[in-house]
């Protein structure tokens, strides 16, 4: 059975990229801001840029040592490039051969028979991901780069071409890394994640795992949360409470932690209403909407303390607007805390 593994150091201008992986029949994420080192180790992978030390083995094939480096078109790489970079003036077809590819099976697997002679110009965003998957793939890689995969999409497309991308990455049963700024296409896509930032992984797991038990500050906020510094003081019945360093706010946490601390509250963890409910909360935050953004069957409302994430459904009921007032409550079981150096 194929695998790839890495064991590498890239310079780069600002930090030495270094990572240490083993990516079997699988799919892993490396999410993280942009410059955070991402490309740079597909990069590697391909053979497009070299390693200061280490090793990148696939199945029993040395790719890269202190004593071998094979040259890109000698390693078995599919590489879908950010923007795709498709040859403008050649049609689909010549597009997937370009290079010595077939193209024999991946018209019909990918849908995109009827679109053979066309040029690149007339295509979707969706289906130019297609074409340079089929690219990639025509020259029966044995491990798949994908560079950024949803970038070019539009958002309304971008839920469904994903879908389509994980049930083509499962079927293809592929070592296949993919890098992206984005968490959602991290999770959607992918059987593990990492979290990147400044050339080293800070955390690699299952979605569900950053998510439940962030690392650190830097991936329960790639994971999508609200991050505040603090300071966390023990208070009765085994509840902390945090007063925030941005605000005269003091939240109260289920967590048990002391001194500086950074608070992680996940926006679907936040209710909203006009007045303070009365529930089994106990932190109701009197705020002030900041902005309304709706995504499909979501609203994403940020406040001057923090982000809420609701349903579309529930933001008309509400009638939210910029600058009014709002109550947002969190329960104490939902307010995460992650020490702070």
């Amino acid at each position: 059975m194929d695998s790839l593994r890495l064991d590498l150091t890239v310079p780069t201008r600002s930090f030495a990229v270094e990572l240490s992986l083993d990516v079997g029949r699988e799919t892993v994420a490396l999410v993280g801001p942009s410059g955070a080192g991402k490309t740079t180790v597909l990069r590697a992978v391909a053979g497009l840029v070299q390693p200061t030390r280490g090793r990148i083995v696939c199945g029993d094939d040395v790719w890269f040592d202190g004593r071998i480096r094979l040259r890109p078109e000698e390693r078995s790489v599919g590489y879908v490039f950010q923007e795709y970079a498709l040859f403008p003036h050649l049609t689909v077809v010549k597009n997937i051969t370009f290079g010595g590819g077939d193209a024999n099976g991946l018209l019909e697997r990918l849908r995109i028979s009827h679109l053979a002679d066309e040029k690149p110009s007339a295509l979707s965003g969706g289906e130019r991901q297609r074409v340079a998957l089929a690219r990639a793939l025509a020259r029966r890689p044995r491990v798949l780069l994908l560079d950024e995969p949803m970038s070019a999409l539009d958002p309304h497309t971008r839920a469904g071409v994903r879908a389509e991308l994980h049930d083509l990455l499962r079927d293809l049963g592929l070592p296949t890394l993919i890098v992206t700024h984005d968490f959602e296409d991290a999770a959607a896509l992918a059987d593990r994640v990492g979290v990147m930032a400044e050339g080293r992984v800070r955390q690699l797991g299952s979605s569900a795992e950053l998510l439940g038990e962030p690392a650190d500050a830097v991936v329960a906020g790639f994971a999508g949360a609200n991050v505040l510094p603090g300071t966390a003081t023990p208070i009765a019945d085994g509840l902390t409470q945090i007063r925030l360093d941005e605000r005269e706010v003091a939240i109260v946490s289920a967590d048990s932690l002391h001194g500086r601390v950074s608070v992680v509250v996940y926006p679907w963890d936040v209710s909203l209403a006009r007045d303070a409910p009365r529930d089994s909360a106990l932190n109701h935050l009197h705020e002030e909407i900041v902005s309304v953004v709706r995504v499909g069957n979501r609203a994403r409302v940020r406040l001057r303390t923090l982000t809420a994430e609701i349903t579309a459904s529930s933001a008309e009921r509400l009638q939210l607007r910029a600058g009014e007032p709002i109550v947002a409550s969190v329960k104490a079981t939902a307010v995460r805390l992650l020490p702070r150096s």
